[in-house]
């Protein structure tokens, strides 16, 4: 009996120890897990943070300006049982008051280069050498950057660093024409420029950060990206503010972590809705 007790207290301590084990390979998975996540909520909210610098790029390139965000990019993960992982990212609201006051100020030029026109033809029918060189001084006291965004030109050329003309029979340009500035599409929906330099940000995220999260090829890896709703608590709620859902196939990230797709081949997998 004794022989049998014995038996039985070492089988119940080694199930005991195996438990042990197995509890604690469990909690440092899960520790690594949550680690994982937490990191690509980081690089989230840099893909974000990027999105915003490349408008801010396109802003000055029209001119000097500041852009105006609400707060910085946030994002949490989760991973959901039987379905894959979840981040929910919070984009800066974008303060649209600057670009509609450059909008504004481009279709103002339109008024400023009718004028200029007007003087570029009058100074061409006169044939006067001082008068040309005048007005191309006044040409190079106005902003070469809002000259070029005019819609058209002045007498079939643009003007912006044009020194001076040879008249004679005929006018001869002295220097290469600078060619115009095609106007940017921020200025007619600053909105959906925002929305799609974010969104294709956070996509490419995927592809390039997403490998150490261990999705399963039947899971799924998605992103809710909805902008800043913080708000006084007696201001009504927002009905018209959109939540754009971005996912991806776990079996489509492991084929492009295999090369057995190409880079556009993946993004063009990957699925993104609008509620």
């Amino acid at each position: 009996m004794k022989r049998i007790a014995l038996v039985i207290v070492g089988a119940v301590t080694l199930s005991a120890g195996a438990a042990s084990a197995q509890t604690k390979q469990s909690v440092a998975a899960q520790k690594q897990a949550r680690y994982e996540i937490a990191q690509m909520e980081r690089v989230l909210e840099g893909a974000v943070e990027h999105g915003v610098a490349n408008i801010r790029d396109r802003l000055q390139a029209l001119g000097p300006t500041e852009l105006l965000i609400s707060d910085n990019a946030r994002a949490r993960g989760f991973r959901l049982d039987g379905y894959g992982v979840f981040f929910d990212v919070v984009v800066p609201s974008l303060d649209t008051t600057v670009l509609w006051s450059i909008r504004t100020l481009d279709q103002n030029l339109l008024g400023l280069q009718s004028a200029l026109k007007e003087l570029e033809t009058h100074v061409k029918q006169s044939g006067d050498v001082n008068l040309e060189q005048a007005l191309r001084r006044i040409e190079l006291q106005v902003d070469p950057l809002l000259v070029a965004r005019s819609a058209t030109s002045v007498a079939g050329a643009t003007t912006v660093g044009s020194a001076a003309r040879n008249v004679t029979d005929s006018v001869t340009a002295a220097t290469a024409d600078v060619p115009q500035q095609a106007a940017d599409s921020i200025l007619a929906n600053p909105n959906d420029v925002y929305r799609t330099e974010v969104t294709q940000a956070l996509k490419e995220a995927l592809l390039d950060h997403s490998s150490s999260l261990g999705i399963e090829p039947s899971e799924w890896l998605t992103l809710a990206a909805r902008r800043n709703d913080d708000r006084p608590r007696l201001a009504p709620a927002d009905t018209d503010a959109q939540t754009f859902f971005i996912r991806l196939k776990g079996s489509d990230l492991a084929a492009f972590l295999a090369r057995q797709i190409t880079r556009e081949e993946a993004l063009q997998r990957i699925e993104v809705r609008v509620f």
